[in-house]
């Protein structure tokens, strides 16, 4: 039966409670472009809020954000990780087992703390490796001592890399388990692979286990037919979305449910297929947005964007989007708390056009959007 998720079907459920820079030009699939190439020719008009605060400057191609209390957590992809507390900033040093790979979109990804992080100095990290055997993506936990994060535990390796989409957003779900995004790693076939864990969004205990109830026996594979998913979050109800970025267009926000194929390379964007998920949000084809983090919040998604240059709001009630935050070049992550929106941009990365004091973490309060 075909599998199409539209907004009333989707109201239904909430009722029920339910490197250094990349200087070298973006790859392209066949016959496709690469969703993070910036863009050329686009001007941006900048949204001017009165309290828009730079918390943090001179970011050298962030990744992820993550907060406990009032201390940050900003991942660098060439292997650093930026702690700010009090004002105070110290740019801290990664050692890992393998050798960071400078590939274009590759490097230190996503990092989640966790949950026991103010005693244990324990993290959760997604990074992108080189060996003689290849280039991979793995996740390890990661502990700081004396200012120096150092990798202690592989959970899981060999996750496929290739020139282009490593995925790499880390979060640990309302359940306690930990989710994984992965990329097609440019070679668009294995996202339709079961066996493979590239094109893939996955799922582990934090101990790295499988879990018992994924959909798949002894899989990690929580849901699949994924082209390069970049972020993930949670309803208050518990519902599980991800961005992902389409070809050269037909980029995706996607409600997620375990075991489910969401179509790609089959297809994209607004195709529907017998057996696969539509997306509840797309660009279309006249469109890119190039989605990454993305976060939740009374009943909107918001999303970053890094070709589209913009924090996203999607209301999941009405389905109406719009462009909330515009003029800062490309935003890579989001993170909501007490009504605030942070955000990084992602100038620095050899796509983008780096201002002065690039790349940097703002503030903006959320009731400054409506």
């Amino acid at each position: 039966m075909k599998k199409v998720f539209v907004i009333p079907m989707f109201l239904l459920l909430l009722n029920a409670g339910c490197t250094q820079n990349d200087q070298q030009n973006p790859g392209t699939e066949p016959g496709n472009t690469s969703g993070e190439l910036e863009n050329e020719g686009q001007e941006e008009q900048m949204v001017s809020f009165e309290n828009l605060e730079v918390i943090v400057e001179n970011l050298d191609i962030p990744w992820s954000i993550e907060k406990l209390e009032d201390t940050f957590y900003l991942t660098e992809r060439p292997g650093y990780i930026i702690r700010m507390e009090n004002g105070e900033i110290e740019r801290q040093s990664v050692e890992l087992e393998k050798n960071i790979s400078t590939a274009p979109e590759a490097g230190l990804l996503g990092v989640v703390l966790a949950p026991d992080f103010a005693e244990s100095n324990l993290a959760y990290a997604h990074y992108t490796y080189v060996d003689d055997s290849g280039q991979f993506n793995r996740i390890v936990t990661l502990r700081l001592l004396d200012n120096i994060w150092s990798e202690e535990r592989l959970l899981l390796d060999h996750i496929p890399s290739g020139t282009y989409h490593h995925g790499g957003r880390l979060k640990i779900g309302p359940d306690g388990t930990l989710y994984a995004t992965t990329g097609n790693a440019s070679a668009p076939d294995i996202a339709q692979d079961l066996d493979s864990l590239g094109g893939k969004i996955l799922r582990m205990n934090l101990d790295g286990s499988i879990p018992s109830d994924n959909p798949y026996p002894n899989s990690y594979v929580y849901s699949y037919g994924h082209r390069n998913p970049q972020g993930i979050t949670w309803s208050s109800d518990g519902i599980l979305f991800s961005s992902e970025h389409g070809s050269s267009a037909n980029d995706e926000v996607n409600l997620i449910e375990a075991g489910q194929n969401y179509g790609w390379p089959i297809m994209e964007g607004y195709e529907e297929q017998e057996g696969m998920v539509s997306p509840l949000f797309t660009s279309g084809d006249a469109d890119t947005w190039a989605p990454s983090g993305m976060d939740y919040y009374n009943g909107k998604l918001y999303v970053a964007a890094l070709r589209g240059s913009a924090v996203l709001e999607f209301d999941l009630e009405t389905g109406e989007q719009r462009e909330v935050i515009t003029g800062l070049g490309r935003i890579r992550d989001v993170l909501i708390e007490d009504n605030s929106l942070y955000f990084i941009s992602n100038n620095t990365d050899g796509r983008g056009t780096p201002e002065e004091n690039d790349d940097k973490l703002y503030r903006v309060s959320l009731s400054e959007l409506n």
